[in-house]
């Protein structure tokens, strides 16, 4: 696998937010996204140097009829058609798959939901899933060059932090400004 260029050398960054995504043939784009229980599946064909990632929240959407791509099955449908339409080819399509994390103990384990749906759409789909990184407690920020598949992953240590609270300033008195 080729090392992902550092930043600098020509890159385009495509960030992907959650509930979306992104295909490209250029060699000069890196995608990254941030993910904490949600899926990113990154899906592309070497040979023709076209690839692309998602960013799903959810694996399905539970009973309504939805085109949102927050959901796993609109959003790994999409991926594997934009990328067909890039120039992939269906039988050279191969699949890494990141994040998953259970990030709380108060509620069932989304993270592993997605993660379970995603690998179960691969299969069936016959694209090979060539490697993962799922699962954990811990959010990971993901970068994926698109035309070759090297991907690289730092995985975002400790807990969030705390959010700061600032009082708004009372009333300034003239006598209180000091000039400097």
């Amino acid at each position: 696998m080729k090392p992902l260029s550092r930043p600098g050398n020509h890159q385009k960054i495509i960030t992907v937010v959650q509930g979306d995504y992104a295909v490209s043939a250029d060699p000069s784009v890196v995608m990254s996204t941030v993910l904490g229980s949600c899926i990113a599946v990154c899906l592309y064909d070497q040979t023709a140097g076209v690839g692309g990632m998602n960013h799903f929240l959810l694996a399905t959407q539970g009973g309504h009829s939805s085109r949102d791509l927050k959901y796993g099955v609109n959003a790994m449908e999409l991926l594997i058609n934009k990328v067909l339409q890039a120039g992939g080819d269906r039988r050279r399509l191969v699949a890494k798959m990141f994040g998953g994390a259970r990030m709380t103990d108060h509620a069932r384990d989304i993270g592993r939901s997605n993660a379970e749906f995603a690998a179960d759409f691969l299969e069936r789909e016959g694209i090979p899933c060539l490697s993962q990184s799922v699962g954990g407690e811990r959010a990971r920020r993901v970068q994926f060059t698109p035309t070759t598949g090297a991907a690289r992953q730092m995985q975002i240590s400790g807990p969030a932090p705390e959010p700061i609270v600032v009082a708004p300033p009372a009333a300034a008195k003239v006598d209180d400004i000091t000039l400097f």
